[in-house]
């Protein structure tokens, strides 16, 4: 192929790309990702509803439970970073499929985990996977949806973060009497297998290989959407691509961490990482211990892993009000509004969650603060991909999903030391700081990315 096809091939795909329609095709490439995100969340989810039974068990003290409700975020520290370079370097699809090995081996070696040693290094393994899962799946939807669809799909991928800790809770409730602890890990590392579907049917990004110089496999990839594209939609010409005057010039220039640093990127990357620094800590210190904390306050099992399922379900209009008002206003505006209402209604619930508030109260106000919280993951995940370029972007929104691990990591610790001192009130209270913080920076350092192409925003 000559130098000048090879261009033109370059500068086609991203154009060739956004001006696809949404098909049942891209639904469906969407569907099989969300669906290992999906079972992916439901293993890290499952922690704030069997975190109570594992610390009779073991009979451990408060700040033992926070270090091992944390352990799993060490592993998304380490996962999250190492995937995002990986996956610039190696490709979206075989990072994404290792992912979910990581996290299947890791749960079924919970379940046999003799002591609580052993569960903590079984937990970290498992949050490895999860750690790599997550940056590599925005990156393939992002890279996969035209732009006027990218915000709310990505906010919807998102969505199924609730979903999954929903129906982790409704695992819980039905079979823990029954199985235990030990059994649910079991059971939650059998999804892994969906490696297999991913395997087959999911194709490499296009602007991936474009971006590494194999312009033949990108063209080829690209062809294959295009045909399946025009099958649904019968036969029906597609727009004639908009070519940018961009003949590819960083083709061979590489994702180096050093890039993240660079011009318009460095401030971005500043943001970000504050960003979900603040906000993982405000977040899994509080949701890590929902099922706990309310065990603490005087509520039996049954009743806080309900009480917990019944507040998690407002996570649903959450994400979806979050999807439908990003495209609507934008993304800057809306992580505003989800992290003040979660600071807020993190606050109230702080106030009420406690075994002598009426159960009405109790249940009103975690309603308010999911709602909230759930919102703000999906601004996360529609946002951070978009900033970088192609040739970096798993690598910096790795790099931020890592960072806000270590907000994870220290959260649910921090809550096992503070609870003893300052009660519900304190904890609640760190996490309504949290997010306060998270959003100043935001008003601050924020840019608005709604309704344009991933190569404009990167420019």
């Amino acid at each position: 192929m000559t130098t000048n096809t090879g261009a033109r091939l370059r500068s086609n795909v991203a154009a060739r790309l956004e001006r696809l329609p949404m098909t049942r095709y891209q639904r469906s490439l969407f569907a099989i990702i969300a669906t290992a995100w999906f079972f992916d969340s439901m293993d890290l989810g499952i922690m704030t509803f069997v975190l109570g039974s594992i610390k009779t068990e073991f009979g451990l003290s408060t700040a033992q439970a926070g270090l091992l409700a944390s352990s799993s975020f060490l592993g998304m520290f380490f996962g999250a970073a190492i995937a995002g370079m990986l996956a610039d370097k190696f490709g979206r699809k075989p990072v994404f499929q290792w992912s979910m090995i990581f996290w299947g081996v890791g749960s079924l070696l919970c379940g046999f985990a003799q002591n609580v040693e052993q569960l903590m290094m079984f937990r970290i393994l498992l949050g490895f996977g999860m750690g790599m899962e997550f940056p590599i799946g925005l990156s393939m939807v992002s890279e996969i949806v035209p732009a006027k669809s990218r915000g709310r799909y990505v906010a919807i991928l998102e969505g199924f973060w609730p979903l999954g800790f929903i129906a982790a809770g409704i695992l819980a409730w039905l079979t823990l009497p029954l199985i235990g602890w030990r059994g649910i890990f079991i059971a939650l590392s059998v999804p892994a297998v969906f490696v297999f579907i991913v395997r087959r049917y999911v194709p490499e990004s296009p602007r991936w290989l474009e971006d590494v110089g194999r312009t033949q496999d990108a063209d080829r990839v690209t062809t294959q959407m295009e045909q399946r594209v025009i099958a649904l939609t019968g036969g029906k010409p597609l727009p004639t691509p908009m070519v940018s005057a961009d003949t590819g010039e960083k083709v061979n220039k590489r994702a180096l961490f050093a890039e993240l640093w660079r011009g318009v990127y460095a401030k971005r990357t500043v943001m970000l990482w504050a960003l979900w620094f603040f906000a993982l800590l405000g977040y899994y210190g509080l949701t890590t211990w929902l099922g706990a904390l309310l065990q603490q306050a005087g509520y039996e099992v049954t009743k806080s892993v309900t009480y917990t399922i019944y507040i998690s379900l407002a996570g649903i209009p959450g994400f979806i009000f979050s999807a439908w008002l990003l495209e609507v206003w934008g993304r800057k505006g809306t992580c505003v509004l989800m992290l003040v209402g979660s600071a807020i209604a993190a606050y109230v619930y702080g106030q009420v969650a406690t075994a002598q508030a009426p159960v009405a109260q109790l249940i009103g106000a975690g309603l308010c603060m999911q709602f909230f919280m759930f919102g703000m993951w999906s601004v996360l995940y529609a946002y951070t991909p978009e900033l970088y370029p192609t040739r970096s972007r798993a690598t910096g929104a790795g790099f931020a999903s890592s960072v806000g691990r270590f907000g994870s990591l220290l959260g649910p610790f921090a809550v096992g030391l503070i609870l003893p001192m300052t009660g519900h009130t304190g904890v609640f209270t760190l996490g309504a700081l949290s997010f306060a913080a998270a959003a100043l920076i935001v008003i601050v350092m924020g840019v608005e990315t709604k309704g344009k192409s991933l190569e404009e925003v990167s420019s």
